[in-house]
């Protein structure tokens, strides 16, 4: 079985055959689906399309590029989300959270006060997190030191191999996507061949971060097993072991995606 560990099945750009795009993972091979919420507004949203689809979980959070219209009383409701999910087993955690320094006009202060806020709820619940890393990697990373936040994945993770090794020494496993397709894309690819099979899991970002073969189009969690064969070929190693290592992989990082219901 696959495992798309970040998937926006919500997004609207899914509107007109999200169903039809979740039944195609699964016959794919893809037996879970991670859908990470964004802001206040599409709790409720994540929360009841995990229900709806086979295989769907979900997890819930304030990414930074939402922090821009985020209220400091949706972290309130955050916790209150997270009190009332905690009995519910397609709740796997807290994401999508993080730090963003791609996006030249976020306010700096605002993303890290939600993130250290996230964090801190993290610890206080034990669940893990799903980070965002983009061009934040040490700082992200800061954070989950400082929080003693020890599980949860670095989404789209495109660091140096220094700071693979510092995010699993903090107990967390990176996610690899469609950018590993790429050619061009070196140090991913560089990453994804050498770094312990322990420390991967795989991804889409759908409907972003497309493979090669899909560029500039809408991505979809079907594309796991293609994207995992991919890694498998950068590795050297046979695809059904590479889905083996990754789904045990992200039920470490992510344990009660072990016992959410299919």
């Amino acid at each position: 079985m696959w495992i798309d560990t970040h998937c926006h099945l919500d997004a609207g750009e899914f509107g007109g055959d999200r169903e039809a795009v979740a039944r195609a993972a699964l016959a794919s091979g893809v037996g879970r689906i991670v859908i990470p919420a964004v802001a206040r507004q599409n709790f409720a949203a994540v929360r009841s399309l995990a229900h709806r689809v086979t295989g769907g979980v979900y997890a819930l959070g304030i990414h930074p590029l939402f922090t821009r219209q985020a209220h400091d009383d949706d972290l309130a409701a955050l916790r209150r989300e997270i009190e009332a999910s905690l009995d519910d087993p397609r709740f796997v955690g807290i994401g999508e959270i993080g730090l963003d320094y791609f996006v030249p006009d976020l306010d700096d202060a605002r993303q890290r006060f939600f993130y250290d806020a996230q964090l801190k709820l993290a610890r206080e619940f034990d669940l893990p997190v799903i980070c965002h890393v983009r061009k934040s990697q040490d700082l992200v990373l800061a954070g989950l030191r400082r929080h003693a936040v020890k599980r949860g994945i670095a989404h789209a993770f495109n660091g140096s191999f220094q700071q693979a090794q510092a995010f699993i020494d903090q107990g967390m496993r990176l996610g690899f996507g469609g950018n590993v397709t790429f050619e061009r894309a070196r140090q991913i690819r560089r990453l994804a061949a050498e770094l312990p099979l322990e420390a991967l899991v795989i991804e889409t970002d759908a409907p972003d971060i497309p493979p090669s073969w899909l560029y500039k189009q809408r991505n979809t969690p079907d594309q796991v097993p293609r994207i995992g064969a991919v890694v498998a070929e950068l590795r050297g190693m046979g695809v059904d072991a590479l889905a083996v290592g990754t789904m045990a992989n992200a039920y470490v990082a992510l344990p009660r995606l072990a016992f959410a219901c299919a």
